[in-house]
């Protein structure tokens, strides 16, 4: 598999999470942890809660849609593992979510902006796995 290196796509996409969360913090006084959001979104506390959570998780899932609205084409999107894989790292993802308090974007995009000791933490672990994971899969397995 080849990753493709786009600077400015990925400053755009940074910039645009950045100003989001940003937003979400000034609009409704809270984190744009994706995990927390959508555990919100099943398990509402009140209706106005249920309202900014099912807006941002509808634009997460139209996205590609203005995308292809905006260029033509849809975003390629490659998944070269079997749905038993993502199945199996969508519940080491939770396990993850759960023993560290937060998702990687709400540690490493607000709790990082907001220099949380924890979420400092958190994101170095994060970083450091993901690395480690990368070099054994594809320099020691050859995947």
């Amino acid at each position: 598999m080849e990753t493709e290196f786009t600077p400015w796509i990925s400053l755009l996409g940074g910039v645009l999470i950045g100003l989001a969360s940003t937003l979400l913090m000034l609009s409704v006084g809270r984190i744009m942890g994706a995990t927390g959001i959508l555990a919100g979104l099943v398990f509402p506390a009140s209706k106005r809660d249920f309202a900014w959570r099912a807006a941002i998780v509808a634009g997460m899932v139209t996205g590609p849609l203005v995308v292809w609205l905006l260029s033509g084409e849809m975003p390629a999107v490659q998944v070269p593992v079997s749905t038993t894989m993502l199945l199996i790292g969508g519940l080491i993802v939770g396990f993850g979510v759960t023993f560290g308090g937060g998702c990687t974007s709400g540690h490493g995009v607000c709790g990082m902006a907001r220099l949380s000791p924890r979420s400092i933490v958190a994101t170095a672990t994060f970083m450091l796995f993901t690395f480690a994971t990368v070099f054994i899969v594809r320099h020691l397995l050859g995947m």
